[in-house]
């Protein structure tokens, strides 16, 4: 996995500006409201041109999709133990993840998620970013499994895992635990029992 200062410059100053725009954007919504808030005013925030801001983002609710996680998480799931079953090594990756993470300041997210889950603007990126995450994790489990990328049950493991951290986001703030004890429960078969009435 790289680390920041692996990263070449050119690289550095594009992970940088997204960013600035993103904090930017966020800063501006929670003074302005989501829709008073403009494109181009966010890109003379980030001090940016607005044909730079939809070289990042393809539009306004984009910013508040989480990417920036995506790449972190799929780097370690490839570089668990050999040991692991795929669903096992997803979790052992978000675990380093959100050990890394641990002393961040998760104001800005707790505000980023509670306008994701409101706006029905931001409906059609979620699931755009539900999609492309389906899509990542296919890829790398069939990197990790030594299988075809177009075998259908890594998709179908790929979609049951983004469904339990859809399960486990939507409405509310992102819980490592809550996330974790999904995934535990996917790995174990889904061992649902009757309940008492």
């Amino acid at each position: 996995m790289n680390a920041p200062d692996e990263l070449g410059l050119r690289e550095r100053k594009k992970i940088k500006t997204r960013e600035t725009i993103r904090r930017e954007a966020l800063r501006l919504i929670e003074e302005n409201g989501y829709a008073a808030t403009t494109v181009d005013q966010i890109a003379e925030a980030a001090e940016v041109s607005p044909s730079t801001f939809f070289r990042y983002f393809p539009n306004k609710s984009a910013l508040l999709i989480p990417d920036q996680l995506m790449g972190p998480i799929i780097d370690y799931f490839l570089d668990a133990p050999t040991e692991l079953s795929p669903i096992a090594a997803y979790r052992w990756a978000l675990q380093q993840v959100w050990a890394a993470w641990a002393t961040a300041d998760w104001g800005p997210e707790a505000a980023r998620q509670q306008l994701l889950y409101s706006l029905p603007e931001a409906a059609g990126a979620l699931y755009n970013e539900y999609i492309t995450t389906i899509e990542t994790i296919t890829e790398a489990l069939a990197i990790r499994l030594h299988r075809p990328v177009d075998d259908p049950e890594l998709r179908i493991t790929a979609g049951a895992m983004t469904g339990v951290m859809m399960a486990a986001l939507h409405g509310n703030l992102m819980s490592p635990e809550q996330l974790d004890r999904g995934l535990a429960f996917l790995d174990a078969g889904l061992p649902l029992t009757r309940g008492t009435e």
